[in-house]
């Protein structure tokens, strides 16, 4: 079954004006192959129950449902059941601290135990190590060690025992700031500086902060609060049969992953976060400003090589991947800027990634320890953009650059720079002098003659572009860059005839 809904004014809301917009017909071309793509991932992977979403032009334009949400009453998967999204919520943390950041609560750089006293004490592992920013908590580079194992059982530890454990101390795995690894526990001291620095409890910050004015009134963290028909039960597959998994309820490790919500609230999420990018003028409709979400890409200095998830992984170019504020941040040879996050926990597994170049995102949950769905949710993507879907925006031609696009089209058709003198940067004849100038205008004049310098220029920048010009007897190609002054002159101009 697919669900069709009426476009959210919210997430119509939420598109930029000038935003890239995909081709939803052609994503529409590409649903059957996706939604085969994750009805074998259900089976195959023996979740009792998934559902998943795109997110494209501001709002939800297709969601799907397999399977069962328990295997009691056996209650069909929705787009309104709720599931829990494990470390997905970690983004909704780093978006939080970020928020307080942009209100001038607290700076990235400033140190942990100025707002969680009972680290002041700590033992470090070497004379040198640094002390823990906030920004090192962010990124995973604290210093604290791997713990997915044990950190995804602390969701229920009670605050007054989180107290105990960060006034004792932890061993370190690594001098802070020195090593990338995935840490839990670190995210649940985020979750306490945003409880100390906010003065309320996390959940109750984030809910009022985040979901209710994005409209997930259907999304918390007590999980209990919502009714049992609406949620979709956690299970493990283990020794050829499902085992029921014990519900977690809310506690002092919420901030690291004890979200639950439904495909209808998340894509409200996705489609806030997509509308981060491009910056631009619009008017400012988000809970956070555009330029905090888009700080969640920040990457840390912790680059890997990584294939990219799923089946084309194998064979796809590798990836330049770092973990940002809350988010896994990668560039993609075929589909650009990523930004992807895996959720796994008992009784739950999810995945989400964005591609902010082309306005859409791709999200599934399931209610099986540990099965993200990674794997799909990529090769959905890729299908996407093999339908020809992922439309890149453009970049605006700046009034900068349409005015040194200008000077070039005239210094071409006198065949001298002088006829632009006043637009060239200190620097340009410099690089080549009036006479090398002339000559090499001269030699491309020779062979294809005038050209029609009219044509548009593609912006790569505010301050720089590239073009194309039609000739009497074939093409130029041109590149131009604009110097970083109030005048912008032209610091670099290069003119080559275009070969077949």
């Amino acid at each position: 079954m697919r669900w069709l809904f009426l476009p959210s004014l919210l997430l119509l809301a939420l598109l930029p004006a000038t935003a890239r917009a995909a081709d939803e017909s052609k994503i529409d071309a590409a649903i059957p192959e996706i939604d085969r793509l994750f009805a074998e991932f259900q089976v195959d992977s023996h979740t009792p129950g998934l559902v998943y979403g795109i997110v494209a032009n501001g709002r939800l334009v297709h969601v799907r449902g397999f399977g069962v949400q328990e295997l009691v009453r056996k209650r069909p998967v929705t787009p309104d059941s709720l599931f829990r999204i494990a470390s997905m919520t970690k983004a909704f943390t780093a978006l939080s601290i970020l928020k307080l950041r942009e209100d001038g609560k607290l700076s990235l750089d400033d140190l942990a135990e100025a707002y969680v006293p009972e680290m002041r004490g700590w033992a470090y592992p070497t004379r040198d190590s640094p002390r823990i920013r906030i920004r090192d908590l962010l990124t995973h580079s604290a210093g604290f060690v791997d713990d997915n194992p044990w950190g995804d059982r602390q969701t229920p530890l009670p605050e007054a025992e989180f107290t105990r454990m960060l006034a004792a101390g932890v061993p370190f795995s690594t001098a802070p700031g020195s090593r990338y690894e995935y840490s839990n526990f670190g995210y649940a001291v985020l979750g306490r500086i945003i409880a100390n620095v906010s003065g309320m409890p996390y959940r109750r910050y984030v809910e009022q902060s985040l979901l209710v004015p994005l409209g997930m009134t259907s999304s918390g963290y007590a999980v209990n609060e919502w009714p049992l028909e609406r949620r979709a039960l956690g299970y493990r597959w283990e020794e050829g049969r499902w085992k029921s998994e014990p519900d977690m309820v809310d506690g002092a490790f919420g901030a690291m992953g004890g979200l639950q919500t439904s495909a209808n609230d998340y894509a409200r999420w996705v489609a806030f976060l997509l509308s981060a990018w491009p910056p631009r003028d619009d008017p400012q409709t988000g809970p956070v400003s555009r330029g905090a979400v888009r700080m969640l890409a920040e990457g840390s200095n912790f680059v890997t090589i990584a294939q990219r998830n799923g089946r084309s992984g194998a064979t796809a170019c590798r990836q330049a991947a770092a973990y940002g504020f809350g988010m896994r941040v990668a560039q993609d040879c075929d589909l650009g800027l990523t930004l992807a996050h895996g959720g796994g926990y008992p009784g739950y597994g999810s995945h989400v990634m964005l591609m902010p170049d082309h306005g859409v995102g791709i999200f599934v949950f399931t209610n099986r320890t540990y099965n993200g769905g990674s794997g799909p949710a990529w090769d959905a993507a890729v299908a996407l953009r093999q339908a020809g879907a992922l439309i890149a925006g453009t970049v605006p031609v700046s009034a900068l650059l349409a005015d040194g696009y200008a000077a070039a089209g005239r210094i071409y058709a006198a065949g001298d720079v002088g006829a632009a003198r006043a637009h060239l940067a200190m620097n340009f004849l410099m690089d080549s002098d009036m006479d090398s100038w002339t000559r090499k205008l001269a030699a491309v004049r020779n062979e294809v003659g005038t050209c029609r310098t009219d044509a548009p220029v593609t912006a790569t920048g505010t301050l720089s572009g590239s073009f194309t010009w039609t000739c009497d007897r074939g093409r130029v190609a041109g590149t131009i860059l604009l110097a970083p002054t109030a005048t912008a002159q032209i610091q670099e101009l290069k003119i080559a005839i275009k070969t077949p």
